[in-house]
């Protein structure tokens, strides 16, 4: 038997999703059957010893406070970005120019603009990109998108989506890169997601009308002094979609209460569904066809059924979790780069969905109904 092809991984930033995509790497290669073996091969963060601490926490072997030189490292074949937004872009097209295949968290870039760049220059390059759109590869989420294709819920009307959590909520935290207009806000941190969600539900948004809105206008900056916050903390849209559908997507980052709120609702004319990522092994289906008197909302539980749920764990309702989403993208971007088909999530989608974020800021300093440009 002829051994499998070493797929080596450079990782910039070991924070929350820095160690997120290494449990996503680490999981993979044990439950699914890659293409490639996986070798930890560098990580780069802000410092020498931050990045030696977690380079050893990880289990990479070597560390290094230059990513540059990582990228440019011959050896590398993949490079994972989980630094600031604002950084995505310089990283990643610098990865690609030295062709690399790069796995960027989300959003993919601050602008519109700089995001399709990077996708262009990408497929230029021929090669394979990623964008961290992990809860797309929930089971239960993919489930929903089979039904709605195969007609189960009929002739879909209305669209409801919603990503709220808490961690802005407190006037006094501190500015940090999230607030950066370069790059942050609860539309393009959070509203991202509900977008993405939107679009593979029920395919292309066409028309929006946005409302940002800055509740918190100042935080301390860790010096002592206050500073300006300009981007919001709380967005909404009304979105109509390319199929007649309408519908409404928010985002809030200062949501008193709620640690991860990732959720939607989907009406046709047969059937409705709906999910909530605080339960994210369950979704919820409405049919018109049942009986008067026996009509309501079932659940259906993530079970073995629900490809690749059985891969982590052979019994229904036992659950996966966050970092199983993870694996689950990573053994589909790890096909992707053997040439087992394409990307789940690539530059180009990246950079649609901060169309969408653009287009609906747009529309708020407006205040009207903006058509989304194509692409």
């Amino acid at each position: 038997m002829s051994q499998k092809p070493e797929l080596c991984i450079g990782l910039i930033g070991s924070g929350f999703m820095g160690k997120a995509h290494v449990f996503g790497y680490a999981t993979a290669q044990k439950v699914f059957d890659l293409p490639c073996r996986i070798r930890l091969h560098s990580l780069a963060d802000v410092s020498d010893t931050a990045a030696q601490r977690a380079a050893q926490a990880f289990g990479f072997e070597n560390a290094t406070s230059d990513w540059r030189a990582m990228v440019a490292d011959p050896a590398i074949h993949v490079i994972n970005i989980t630094a600031p937004n604002a950084l995505h872009k310089e990283m990643a097209l610098a990865a690609i120019a030295a062709g690399k295949h790069v796995h960027c968290e989300k959003p993919l870039a601050p602008l519109a603009a700089d995001a399709r760049e990077m996708a262009e220059a990408a497929e230029r390059a021929g090669v394979k990109t990623q964008v961290g759109f992990n809860y797309l590869c929930n089971p239960m989420l993919r489930l929903a998108r089979e039904m709605i294709a195969a007609g189960e819920l009929g002739e879909i009307r209305g669209f409801r989506g919603l990503h709220a959590e808490d961690y802005m909520a407190d006037a006094s935290g501190p500015w940090s890169f999230r607030h950066d207009p370069a790059g942050g806000g609860a539309l393009a941190d959070l509203g991202s997601h509900a977008l993405a969600t939107a679009e593979f539900l029920c395919g292309p948004i066409t028309r929006v009308m946005g409302d940002c809105v800055t509740m918190i206008t100042e935080r301390p900056d860790g010096t002592g002094r206050m500073r300006a916050v300009e981007v919001d903390d709380l967005a909404r849209a009304l979105v109509r979609f390319e199929n007649g559908a309408t519908g409404s997507v928010e985002a809030n980052w200062i949501a008193t209460g709620r640690k991860m709120q990732h959720d939607f609702e989907v009406y046709g004319t047969r059937g409705a569904l709906a999910f909530s990522q605080e339960r994210f092994n369950e979704l919820h289906f409405f049919s018109v066809a049942d009986a008067r008197g026996r009509q309501g909302f079932r659940r259906i539980e993530a079970a073995p059924d629900h490809a690749p749920y059985g891969r982590f764990c052979v019994a229904p309702g036992h659950q996966i979790g966050f970092n199983d989403l993870k694996a689950i993208e990573v053994a589909e971007f790890v096909g992707a780069v053997a040439g087992q088909g394409p990307e789940m999530f690539s530059f180009r989608q990246g950079a649609r969905v901060q169309t969408l974020v653009e287009t609906i800021q747009r529309s708020s300093r407006d205040s009207a109904w903006i058509d989304v440009p194509p692409g």
